[in-house]
């Protein structure tokens, strides 16, 4: 029996914010309309600190973008003939935006997502371990330490100046007034629970 051809692809672009993600999500799905091919690039409703309409990066670069609530309204807003689908902050939809991705995938659709891998505790954000073990092109970039210069893996998440507490809520939206790119050496946290983690996600506990 012959393989069956499966034209599709992940491509999962993740990092620490301020690292360049939706930059290189947006450098990819143009590329793509310059190739002609028919896309559609969406953003969690949640995120809406520059516009509701359009993915911004830092950088200045901007693309048109349909903000959805959850992972449902995304699937309903693919439209017929889609050939490449973008989504920007994909760590604040629900895990059972893997399954939808999987079946996109396998429908032959390439699919371009871009999120953070750690949260702010320095911990795998919501659905981005999977998404990154099921991807078959994984661009993980690096911001740049404000304190030390060094390449920064972790968000610092910062409140009135100082360092966030562990317990606070893991979603928090924001940008320079509430995150820094900091290295691992100047990374701040008064407890990582990743005994917890583990105990949670990888036990069934």
């Amino acid at each position: 029996m012959a393989a069956r051809l499966v034209e599709g692809r992940l491509e999962v672009i993740c990092g620490s914010m301020f690292s360049g993600k939706s930059e290189e999500l947006i450098r990819r799905m143009r590329r793509a309309q310059i190739a002609r091919q028919k896309t559609q690039l969406f953003k969690h409703g949640n995120d809406n600190r520059r516009s509701v309409t359009h993915v911004d990066a830092h950088s200045g670069m901007s693309l048109e973008a349909c903000a959805v609530a959850n992972v449902e309204d995304l699937e309903k807003s693919i439209l017929p003939g889609t050939k490449v689908v973008g989504i920007d902050e994909v760590q604040f939809f629900s895990p059972e935006i893997t399954l939808l991705l999987d079946r996109l995938v396998n429908a032959g659709k390439r699919v371009i997502v871009a999120g953070l891998d750690l949260d702010f505790r320095g911990l795998p954000f919501g659905c981005m371990p999977i998404l990154l073990a099921l991807a078959d092109d994984v661009i993980k970039l690096k911001a740049v330490c404000v304190q030390s210069g060094a390449d920064a893996r972790f968000s610092q998440r910062l409140i009135n100046g100082e360092p966030a507490n562990h317990n606070d809520p893991i979603i928090c939206i924001g940008a320079q007034d509430a995150y820094e790119a900091r290295s691992r050496e100047c990374f701040e946290i008064d407890y990582k629970p990743l005994a917890e983690y583990v105990k949670q996600y990888y036990t069934g506990a």
